[in-house]
């Protein structure tokens, strides 16, 4: 028997109104690949990450995940199979600090119920992930500093470890380097190229160098649709994708 694939999509469309975003979207990946999105700017690659993870829900077609139709699902619930994602924009609490974001964020994984008599520190297995997470992201030296007293590049890694804080099976990073300096740059791809290999990654990148150095698999978008897919030197060679994408020489 076939083992299932980590992710389907099945024909997906997704209209806003007259407006066609998406229009027969299919991709599949298998368990532990890391398939890189590039496209230019409006060629619907948010819209499928929304889709995939539920904050929008998709006009037709058909989303699986390990083989479960999740096409309906909110996106807790698609987070419980296993699905996590980042956003384009940073999604953190810039008042707090770094260890008590990863705190929160593994409260959501692990859907743990607050009562307000309660301390922080009677939850002794939210405290313990966390403090798991900044030592094995070597984030210890910053776990008291307030998030908005860091750099961009350092608060997208911060968004990065909060995404892990569930042991996701199925991880969808959304422009991780967008807006960083070639240092930050190069940390941020360092660490997704350290994340587990039997953790399926889907990543939205701009980033050329970056994307061919991180990707098992590359598809490229272009209004709405995938236009080609496959290794670096397919992607190269193809001449669609230099002619809408990288440009003719």
């Amino acid at each position: 028997m076939t083992a299932p694939k980590a992710l389907d999509v099945q024909n997906v469309a997704k209209n806003f109104g007259g407006v066609r975003a998406l229009t027969d979207v299919t991709l599949a990946m298998a368990p532990g690949e890391r398939l890189v999105l590039l496209g230019p700017n409006g060629a619907g690659k948010t819209t499928l990450f929304h889709s995939i993870s539920g904050n929008i829900i998709a006009s037709a077609g058909r989303i699986s995940l390990f083989g479960q139709d999740i096409t309906q699902l909110a996106p807790d619930a698609r987070a419980r199979l296993g699905l996590a994602r980042t956003f384009q924009i940073t999604n953190l609490f810039r008042q707090l600090t770094v260890f008590q974001n990863l705190q929160l964020a593994v409260c959501g994984a692990q859907q743990v119920t607050f009562k307000f008599i309660r301390p922080m520190t009677q939850y002794v297995g939210v405290r313990e992930r966390a403090e798991a997470l900044l030592t094995e992201w070597n984030l210890t030296d910053v776990a008291d500093t307030i998030v908005q007293n860091l750099s961009y590049g350092e608060q997208r890694q911060i968004e990065v470890v909060m995404a892990l804080a569930g042991d996701p099976k199925i991880l969808l990073l959304d422009e991780p380097t967008s807006g960083l300096s070639p240092a930050e740059t190069h940390r941020v791809a360092a660490m997704v190229r350290a994340l587990p290999r039997d953790m399926t990654i889907l990543m939205i990148e701009h980033d050329m160098d970056v994307a061919f150095e991180i990707a098992d698999r590359i598809a490229v978008m272009h209004q709405g649709r995938i236009i080609a897919e496959g290794d670096e030197a397919a992607i190269r060679g193809n001449k669609q994708v230099s002619d809408i994408y990288l440009g003719v020489e």
